[in-house]
C-alpha cells in the first residue's frame, strides 16, 4: 500500500493521507506500512497458498472426475524408444545397437526392452502410447508443447498442466493443504515458465534437496544445519517479540499475519514437513523404491499425492539427452527409472491409490531410432519428435493395452497417431477439467485450457480405447 504524506494535514492532527484522500494519523501510517511490507514478505515467502481463487476461471466442471492426482514423471531431454518401450529386435544393429534383446511382460504380446524386467511385471497396471508424434525436435518447442498443449511460438505464454491443475484442483476447488498443489521433485525443468500468464500464484512448489540424502533439505521447509529445536525456539521468541500483535488482538489485518505464520510453521514443523520425511517409511519399501534419487522421488510423490497434492512432476534427474555416451548413459539410467516407476505402480496399487491417480511418463520427444555413428557422437541418438512412447496408467487409463503402434525400425507413425493435445485433453477429461474452459488472462484475453483444431492444432482424438 502507498501512502501519501502531505504537509498540509499537519494542522488538522495528522500526518498523512491514504490513497483515497482520508486522513490518517502516524501510527496507522506506520502500522499500514509494517502490514503492506510483512505481506509482500510473507507472499514471497508462501507463494500462492496466501492468495484466492481467481473468480474469473471455471470453479468446478461438469465432467466426472475419476482421477483426483496425478503423477508425470518427465523424461526431459528424450528418452530412446527403440531401447525401451517400443523395441525393434528384427530391425538391426543399426537401429538397436546394444539393446537387441526383448522381455515378454506379465500381458500377453506386450514386449519391452531387456532394461526393464520389473516394469514388465506391472504391465497389467499400465498401457503404451507407440504412437505419440509432433515432428518437432527442439526441447524448449516440443517441451512446451508437450507439457501445454498449444503450439510455440504463439502470442501467449500458456501454463503447463501442473499449473492448470494448481488453478482448477487447486485454489478453485477450495483446496486447504498447507503444501502448495502443484510440487516438482526437485528441480524446475527450466525450458519454459510453468505457470505462464497464470503467474506466481500458480508457479510449482520445487523442493530441491535430494531425497536419498540422509536428510532430505527441502528448500523453505528443512534447512540446512538448523534442527526441529531451533525452529521452535525461533518461533517462541517471535512471538514474544511480537507486541503489536498482542496490543492489538482483535485486528484483523494481524489476525491474516497470525494465520498466514500458522500456516508457515505447519509446513516447517507440522504436517507439511512430516510428508517430506521419509525416515517414517520402512527400509524395505525405500529398499524396493531404490536407494537412489530417482527411486525416492517416486516415494516421495505417492506420499505427496496421499496427502491430497493435486500434481507432482518428477524432472528425472540428471536427464535423457544421450547424443554421445548414449548406451552407457541407458545401462546406468534405464534400471533405476524401471525400478523406481514399478514400485510406484505397485505401492499405489496396494494402497488403493492407482485408481484415483494419473501416472504419465516421457520426454519432450524420443530419440532418433537410427544409431549416429559419426564423430563426434560416436554411437548416440539425435532429437527425434516424429514418434515416440508414453506410458500411462491409474486414474481411469486402463492398463494392459497398446496403443497405435510405429513402422518396423520405429521411424514414423504407422497407426493412431497421438498427437500432445489428445493425451492431455485424455489427462484434463479423467480429473474432471474442462479442457475448453476459459483460463484467467492478467488483460483479459481469452484463453483456453487446451488449443483447438481451427487454431492450426493437430488431433486425433482422446485415448478413449484405454479410458
Amino acid at each position: 500500500m502507498s501512502i501519501e504524506y502531505s504537509p498540509n494535514n499537519r494542522s488538522q492532527g495528522s500526518d498523512s493521507v491514504g490513497i483515497h484522500g482520508t486522513p490518517i494519523s502516524r501510527r496507522e501510517a506506520i502500522k499500514r506500512g509494517f502490514m503492506g511490507t510483512a505481506g509482500m514478505m510473507l507472499a514471497n515467502k508462501l507463494g500462492p497458498t496466501v492468495f484466492a481463487a481467481d473468480a474469473q476461471a471455471t470453479a468446478a466442471s461438469k465432467i466426472k472426475a475419476k482421477a483426483k492426482s496425478v503423477i508425470q514423471v518427465f523424461l526431459w531431454g528424450g528418452m530412446s524408444h527403440n531401447d525401451t518401450w517400443d523395441p525393434k529386435p528384427d530391425a538391426g544393429y543399426e537401429y538397436m545397437g546394444q539393446f537387441a534383446t526383448v522381455l515378454k511382460t506379465n500381458v500377453k504380446g506386450i514386449m519391452l526392452g531387456e532394461l526393464f524386467p520389473e516394469l514388465a511385471k506391472q504391465a497389467d497396471k499400465f498401457s503404451i502410447i507407440r504412437s505419440m508424434t509432433h515432428r518437432n525436435n527442439g526441447h524448449e518447442t516440443a517441451a512446451y508443447l508437450m507439457q501445454t498443449g498449444h503450439l510455440p511460438g504463439e502470442r501467449l505464454a500458456y501454463p503447463c498442466i501442473g499449473a492448470v491443475f494448481a488453478l482448477f484442483k487447486g485454489y478453485n476447488a477450495g483446496y486447504k493443504g498447507v503444501i502448495p498443489p502443484y510440487v516438482v521433485l526437485t528441480q524446475p525443468q527450466g525450458r519454459f515458465s510453468e505457470a505462464g500468464f497464470l503467474g506466481s500464484k500458480c508457479k510449482p512448489f520445487a523442493t530441491g534437496g535430494d531425497p536419498n540424502a540422509p536428510r532430505f533439505e527441502v528448500e523453505g521447509v528443512v534447512a540446512r544445519g538448523i534442527t526441529d529445536d531451533r525452529q521452535k525456539a525461533r518461533r517462541e521468541f517471535l512471538q514474544k517479540m511480537n507486541t503489536m500483535g498482542k496490543t492489538m488482538p482483535d485486528n484483523p489485518e494481524l489476525k491474516i499475519l497470525r494465520d498466514s505464520e500458522k500456516q508457515a510453521y505447519d509446513l516447517i514443523l507440522g504436517k507439511g514437513k512430516e510428508v517430506f520425511d521419509l525416515s517414517l517409511e520402512k527400509p524395505e519399501l525405500r529398499d524396493r523404491y531404490g536407494r537412489h534419487t530417482f527411486g525416492q522421488d517416486c516415494l516421495v510423490a505417492r506420499r505427496l499425492v496421499e496427502s491430497g497434492v493435486a500434481y507432482v512432476t518428477i524432472n528425472y534427474p540428471g536427464g535423457w539427452d544421450t547424443h554421445s555416451n548414449h548406451f552407457m548413459t541407458m545401462r546406468r539410467q534405464c534400471p533405476q527409472l524401471d525400478q523406481g516407476l514399478a514400485a510406484l505402480l505397485q505401492d499405489l496399487s496396494d494402497r488403493g491409490l492407482l485408481e484415483s491417480t494419473v501416472v504419465w511418463c516421457c520426454g519432450e520427444f524420443g530419440r532418433g531410432p537410427k544409431i549416429d555413428w559419426q564423430p563426434p557422437w560416436n554411437g548416440g541418438r539425435n532429437h527425434y519428435g516424429n514418434v515416440f512412447s508414453v506410458l500411462v496408467a491409474g486414474g481411469g487409463f486402463k492398463g494392459g493395452q497398446i496403443v497405435g503402434s510405429s513402422d518396423d525400425k520405429g521411424e514414423e507413425v504407422k497407426e493412431r497417431p497421438v498427437y500432445p493435445i489428445d493425451l492431455l485433453g485424455s489427462i484434463y477429461e479423467l480429473a474432471g477439467i474442462d479442457a475448453d474452459a476459459k483460463l484467467p488472462h492478467p488483460e483479459g484475453v481469452e484463453a483456453r485450457v487446451l488449443a483447438s483444431a481451427d487454431k492450426g492444432a493437430k488431433v486425433a482424438g482422446r485415448l478413449k480405447e484405454i479410458m
